[in-house]
Order: C-alpha cells, then sequence, then structure tokens
C-alpha cells in the first residue's frame, strides 16, 4: 500500500474513531499534497513527492515550536509536538548516525569531491537518498565537516 492509500485508510479511521487532532492533520496533509499537485505540472505525486510534503510539513511545526514557547504558549507546543508524531508515522525509518557517515562517505567517493566548493554535488546526490530519513541541516553539517568545510 502506497503512502497516499495509507493516508486515505487512515482518515476514514480517524473519522470512525472521531480522533479529530489525526483527523486534522491528515486532511492538512493531503490538502498540501494537493496543492503541490496543482501547483505545476498538475502530476499526481509518488512515494517520494508525498514523503517531500512530509517532511516539510514537519519542519514547518518544528520551525514554530521556539516562537510558541516565547509567546509562552505551552498548549501550542504541545498541539505541534503530537502533530510531529503522527506525521512522522508516515515517513520511512530515519537513518542512523552510522548510516549516515556511511552514507557522506559514498557520496563523496561517488561525486569525486575533494572541498568545500564540491558540496553541491554532494548534498545533490544525498537529497534523495536522505528525504524523510534526516535532517537536511544535519546532512549538510556531517558534509561540511567530511570537506573540512
Amino acid at each position: 500500500m502506497g503512502l497516499r492509500e495509507r493516508l486515505d485508510e487512515d482518515l476514514k479511521a480517524a473519522l470512525r474513531a472521531k480522533d479529530q487532532r489525526r483527523l486534522a492533520v491528515i486532511r492538512g496533509v493531503k490538502a498540501a499534497i494537493l496543492a503541490e499537485e496543482t501547483k505545476g505540472t498538475r502530476t499526481s505525486l509518488d512515494d517520494d513527492g508525498i514523503v517531500g510534503v512530509l517532511s516539510k510539513e514537519i519542519k514547518q511545526r518544528r520551525d514554530a515550536i521556539p516562537d510558541f514557547r516565547r509567546g509562552n504558549r505551552p498548549d501550542l507546543v504541545e498541539q505541534a509536538e503530537a502533530e510531529i508524531a503522527i506525521l512522522e508515522e508516515y515517513l520511512p525509518a530515519p537513518l542512523s548516525p552510522a548510516e549516515l557517515e556511511a552514507l557522506v562517505e559514498e557520496a563523496v567517493a561517488e561525486t569525486g569531491a575533494s572541498g568545500p566548493r564540491d558540496m553541491g554535488k554532494v548534498m545533490g546526490w544525498l537529497r534523495p537518498r536522505t528525504r524523510g530519513r534526516a535532517d537536511g541541516k544535519a546532512v549538510a553539517d556531517l558534509v561540511k565537516a567530511r570537506l573540512g568545510g
């Protein structure tokens, strides 16, 4: 079962269970997927594209949490963390630090990168392999350290 079908089934289950939070999160993700599909080419997103949308939704919520904390809104912090937990259920298993380091080494070898100027090549090779499985900033930091940047 693909991600789209899984989202549809989970939406129905949330409706039956009257789980308002899960229902709102899944509806929001489906709306974001539809917006992404209608943005340019009007093509249906595959699982990789949906993972990209899910990652973007998670990042938006993670970025908002510090603002909620500064604004003394623990209710919104709790809501954002709960939504992140729901969204993460749809992502592939995260990469361990050892797996990520091995992938960075493989990327450097495959692209022939030798210094900080080659970071774009390495990140371009890594991005489709780490999407939804590792934080982009963490990957970039590892690549920068490996390339001596």
